[in-house]
């Protein structure tokens, strides 16, 4: 065998990070709902403004007082908008100061070993993850100066991880191959290592900067960690691995995109596109993998470094689901079903073996938000499935919340639903069990646990609205409402061209809100609007109809949260391989805007370096420090650009350094709370 490396080239579809594609079920899709709500000529006229205040109302104001300057301008957003930028650096306002805060490789337990583009497998397992994604901080006794910085990981740049890919023509997606076409069983460890999430004990010294502490709540959790099932599928037959005879046991979680903060103080972490891990190249293909775009194909590949590796193959070997025995018990035919999940850990408990909770469904979990909880009443949390025309979900508890004992079973029993979009701007919840919406015997869904492990096929059925990528979502915790990023869908197609959204392909993304009826959020009908139309000056339309300028022209809104003064933060995830080019132009490099959720007000907070997308974000208790991720800068580097040693970004390192995600810490100067 020789070591000789070769190309890899990922498949266009994954590099697109586009599912394979299918015809919606013939319910109306969102923007067809949205084009019969708000009339095209209505929105070209006067934009959302207009259609909701004088076609239909909208929702009902809040019975707040917005905070205005002398101007009328909202005392929310009080910083000057940053400009649209293009350099490989991180841009925040004036009188604010950035810090960059624990990179990929950052070593965080175990031995500590020092970062190095050579680092091996086992070295990577004991330092920061790759990709760094969705994050919470967990202050320790509430302080604002230290505490726990949990920060999910989604995946990794194999080009920038291994000596071996130097000079060879590899784009983001793509992986160095032995000359056999195998894979190196090391690089594929280290790949490995590099997802999942990192929990690390973080200070603010005397002088202002945050670092990292060498402390025993520091851990990894990586495609590798050993995880419990819990909720209606554990057990399930179709959970059984060779690893897990009995279907209780996973191993690894990946994909790990957004998150969510339960209120017993645990962290959630969701598996998003963890399709692009698999192969199966024959064998009856069930529903719970072809509608989630299993297939032959995968991006990363790393079942080749099975044959190379020795005892040691089975953990390589699991990412190959074709039926391989005579006994799923003795192959890894249901290792998928493994994937797909919403898994929660406990931060302060390093001993402590991750869940993943079976009951909140199995789709691309982008991520989990939670209503406000009150004392004896249901737990309701919502999440999105971020894919072209999937669907948004929530949950509610079957057993009431108890400060005193809550605890992750409650996530364990209760009612998963599927939103339906109505175009006179009502919504309804619909229920997705056995015997309610269609789900029969003859559509294939006898048990619960049917439902649960082909989520989306039973959303298909029950009549829930097709959306536009859904995912992340935020709660307004003053009024209660929802609020969902819904990112793009270039598969429109001209007939469905109108409305809020007069292009032919939805290219730039919106934000939609809802509040629930009785402002319950276990209540089944709502009602919805638009919040935000992303695009350019001509496209773009906030709030009040107003075209978006120089300050807050955005495309493909993605990360969301709400700070405890109502200021919505919105996070852009233009794909590194349109960043800067053609009508994305205009809008730079990814950013993130704060928005007044009263006037629709919107400005330009901070923009990161070449080819990143900006995601995560949290502040400390008093808000004077915020912390936000930055993801895969540089992945813009096009395959004969990184052949060439020529790479868009040097980020945060600068020179000729590898570009690594990183988290920033954000300050004042004057140390005052941010934004305001």
């Amino acid at each position: 065998m020789t070591d000789h490396a070769i190309p890899g080239p990922a498949d266009p579809a994954f590099v697109a990070n586009e599912e394979p594609a299918r015809t919606p079920v013939p319910q109306p899709d969102f923007q067809a709902v949205v084009g019969a709500r708000y009339p095209r000529r209505a929105i070209l006229r006067g934009g959302l403004g207009l259609a909701i205040g004088s076609l239909f109302g909208g929702l009902p104001a809040p019975a707040l007082t917005r905070e205005q300057g002398a101007d009328g301008a909202s005392r929310l957003l009080g910083f000057e908008a940053v400009p649209v930028s293009r350099a490989d650096t991180a841009v925040v306002p004036p009188g604010y100061r950035v810090q960059v805060l624990l990179p990929w490789g950052e070593p965080i337990t175990g031995t500590y070993p020092a970062f190095s583009p050579d680092n091996s497998g086992a070295e990577q397992a004991m330092q920061m993850g790759a990709h760094h994604d969705g994050m919470h901080f967990f202050p320790l006794a509430g302080s604002s100066s230290e505490g726990l910085l949990v920060v999910n990981h989604e995946y990794a740049e194999p080009r920038l991880m291994h000596q071996a890919a130097a000079g060879l023509e590899l784009g983001s997606f793509d992986v160095p191959l032995r000359g056999d076409g195998s894979r190196d069983p090391d690089q594929v460890l280290k790949e490995m290592h590099a997802h999942g999430v990192s929990i690390v004990r973080i200070r603010r010294a005397e002088d202002g900067q945050w670092r990292p502490l060498r402390d025993p709540l520091n851990r990894r959790i990586s495609a590798l960690t050993p995880m419990l099932f819990s909720g209606p599928l554990r057990g399930d037959p179709r959970l059984q691995t060779a690893y897990s005879p009995d279907g209780t046991r996973g191993r690894g979680t990946l994909n790990n995109c957004a998150h969510g903060v339960t209120p017993w103080g645990t962290y959630l972490t969701c598996e998003e596109n963890w399709r692009y891990y698999f192969a199966r190249e024959q064998g009856a293909m069930p529903a719970s993998l072809s509608r989630y775009g299993v297939g032959p194909l995968n991006a990363w590949r790393w079942h080749l470094a099975a044959a190379n590796a020795g005892e040691e193959a089975a953990q390589y070997a699991r990412f190959d689901a074709t039926p391989r025995a005579d006994s799923p018990q003795r192959d890894f035919r249901h290792e998928p079903h493994a994937f797909g999940w919403v898994v929660e850990i406990d931060p302060f408990d390093p001993a402590s073996t991750p869940v993943k909770r079976t009951h909140l469904g199995r789709f691309a979990h982008e991520g989990v938000v939670f209503a406000p909880v009150r004392e004896g009443e249901p737990v309701v949390l919502y999440s999105g499935d971020d894919s072209m025309f999937e669907y948004i979900y929530k949950f509610v508890s079957a057993r009431p919340y108890h400060a005193a004992t809550a605890s992750g079973s409650l996530l364990d029993e209760g009612t998963l639903y599927a939103a339906r979009f109505d175009s006179d701007g009502s919504g309804e919840w619909l229920k997705l069990a056995p015997g309610a919406n269609g789900l029969g015997p003859e559509n294939g869904f006898v048990s619960l646990a049917d439902v649960l492990l082909n989520t989306r096929g039973a959303a298909d059925v029950a009549g829930a609205t097709p959306m536009d990528r859904p995912e992340w979502g935020a709660v307004d915790p003053a009024t209660g409402q929802l609020y969902f990023t819904l990112t793009k869908n270039t598969r429109r197609s001209v007939g469905q061209a109108g409305g809020a959204n007069p292009r032919a392909e939805n290219a730039m993304g919106q934000i939609v809100r809802w509040r629930e009826a009785g402002n319950d959020h276990a209540a089944m009908t709502f009602a919805w609007e638009l919040f935000l139309l992303a695009g350019d000056a001509e496209s773009g339309r906030d709030l009040r109809g107003k075209p978006l300028d120089a300050a807050n022209l955005l495309a493909n809104p993605d990360g969301l949260w709400f700070d405890a003064d109502r200021r919505l933060w919105i996070q852009t995830d233009i794909s590194d391989e349109v960043q800067n080019r053609g009508a994305y132009r205009p809008m730079g490099n990814n950013a993130m805007l704060a928005a007044d959720p009263d006037s629709g007000e919107l400005r330009r907070f901070f923009t990161g370096p070449p080819g990143a997308e900006i995601t995560g974000v949290v502040t400390t208790p008093d808000q004077t420090t915020m912390f936000v991720n930055v993801q895969h800068p540089g992945a813009s580097t096009t395959a004969e650009e990184f052949a060439a040693g020529s790479l868009a970004s040097h980020w945060p390192g600068g020179g000729e350094s590898v570009p690594r995600s990183a988290t920033v810490v954000i300050t004042r100067e004057d140390g005052g709370r941010i934004g305001a």
